[in-house]
């Protein structure tokens, strides 16, 4: 028997595990651009005519509506790095394996997780 399926996941795994990472960060990406079509929206929303009282009510909710996206975009930024290092894992042949234990991540977390680098063992003795 090979070890070599104890040390990582099979090409064939390796491959369906790419396809689940390119749609979400296919997804991912046009959300961003929600996001960033949402923010520049909001930096001309159309309000000079409205009363001086709801316009300022208006400007603070603008104000927390452009922090709101702007942490949005820059989680979804990171969101999509750490799916584009997945790929690179994928490539690497090394996609799968627990960066503390050196085990395979269980399937299931990657399908969930697919951009997870700790496996739920390592995730609890960081606690």
């Amino acid at each position: 028997m090979s070890t070599d399926t104890n040390v990582r996941y099979s090409d064939k795994d390796l491959e369906e595990f790419r396809q689940i990472i390119q749609e979400k960060i296919d997804k991912a990406e046009h959300d961003l651009g929600l996001i960033k079509s949402a923010y520049m929206n909001d930096l001309n929303n159309g309000t000079d005519d409205t009363s001086p009282t709801f316009k300022a009510f208006e400007e603070g909710s603008e104000t927390m509506s452009k922090e709101a996206n702007s942490q949005l975009a820059i989680r979804q930024e990171k969101f999509i790095r750490d799916l584009k290092n997945a790929l690179i894992r994928i490539e690497n042949k090394t996609y799968g394996i627990c960066r503390v234990t050196g085990k395979l991540i269980k399937k299931e977390r990657l399908k969930l997780v697919p951009h997870a680098t700790l496996s739920i063992e390592a995730k609890n003795m960081q606690k």
